[in-house]
C-alpha cells in the first residue's frame, strides 16, 4: 500500500523496446525491464502502444498485463483501436496522449478542450470498465477545465517545456506547473507529471505538493546503459523522496 505523502514513480519502459526493435530480435525484453524496475522501487510501469508499433508491441502489453505485480499504465492515442486494446487487457490506468506518426516523441499536451466531443465517449468507456483515466495535458486552465467536464479522475502535466529550458529560465514554467497542479487538485483531480525529467531537473517538480506521481522513462533507460536499470531507478527514487 502506498504510504500517505508518498510520491509514486512510474517507470516508462518504451525505449527498452526501441533498442530491441533496432535489431528485430527478442532482447532486451521490456517485460524484464518492468520487473527489474519494480524491484528497484517503481510504483508502476508505463508503456505507450503507438499506432505504428515503433517500440512497444501488442505482445508486450499482453505480457506486461499478465506479469507485473505493480499497476500498468497504458499510454494510448484517442482511437477506437487503442480503446479496444485497453478494454481487452484492462490495465490499471490508461493515459490518453496526443500522437502524430512523424514525431520522435510526444511533442505536447493533449488538446482536451478542442477534442472534447471525441474524448467524451472514450473516457466514459474506460471509466465504465474500471480503468483509471488520465489525460496528458499542458499546464493550462482550459485543459484542466476540459478534464473536469470530461470526468477524468487524473491529469498528467506535460513537463517537457520546463525540462527543455535552461536552469535560469525555468522559474516561470515551474510556476505554471505549480498553479495548474493546485487548480486540478482543488477540483478533485489527481495530478501526475512527466516528460523530459532527469536527475538534474526532477526535484522542483517532485516538490510540488499536489503531484502524486511522476512518469519517467527515456532518461532512466539511457542512464541504465552506464549504471544499470536498478541503480538508475533507485537514484531517481531517492531524489524524489528528498523533495518531499
Amino acid at each position: 500500500m502506498t504510504r500517505p505523502g508518498h510520491l509514486r514513480l512510474g517507470v516508462n519502459i518504451d525505449h527498452v523496446a526501441t533498442i530491441r526493435n533496432a535489431r528485430g530480435v527478442a532482447y532486451p525484453d521490456p517485460v524484464r525491464a518492468g520487473l527489474l524496475a519494480e524491484l528497484a522501487g517503481a510504483d508502476g510501469i508505463t508503456a505507450h502502444l503507438r499506432e505504428d508499433r515503433r517500440h512497444i508491441t501488442d505482445d508486450d502489453i499482453a505480457r506486461l498485463a499478465a506479469t507485473l505485480t505493480v499497476p500498468l499504465n497504458f499510454e494510448m492515442a484517442a482511437t477506437d483501436e487503442m480503446l479496444g486494446i485497453a478494454l481487452r487487457h484492462r490495465p490499471h490506468a490508461a493515459c490518453i496522449v496526443p500522437e502524430r506518426r512523424e514525431e520522435r516523441t510526444t511533442e505536447g499536451g493533449l488538446d482536451a478542450a478542442g477534442q472534447y466531443d471525441r474524448l467524451q465517449p472514450l473516457v466514459a468507456a474506460l471509466r465504465d470498465a474500471g480503468i483509471r483515466v488520465s489525460l496528458f495535458i499542458a499546464p493550462e486552465a482550459r485543459q484542466i477545465d476540459a478534464a473536469i467536464r470530461l470526468g477524468a479522475p487524473v491529469v498528467e502535466l506535460h513537463t517537457g517545456h520546463y525540462a527543455d529550458l535552461p536552469d535560469a529560465d525555468r522559474a516561470t514554467e515551474l510556476r505554471r506547473l505549480s498553479d495548474a497542479a493546485a487548480l486540478a487538485a482543488r477540483n478533485g483531480i489527481e495530478v501526475h507529471a512527466g516528460h523530459g525529467l532527469t536527475y538534474d531537473n526532477v526535484v522542483p517538480i517532485a516538490a510540488i505538493p499536489q503531484v502524486a506521481e511522476l512518469n519517467i522513462g527515456h532518461f532512466l533507460v539511457g542512464e541504465a546503459l552506464f549504471t544499470g536499470l536498478d541503480a538508475s531507478v533507485r537514484q531517481m527514487r531517492a531524489l524524489m523522496d528528498s523533495a518531499r
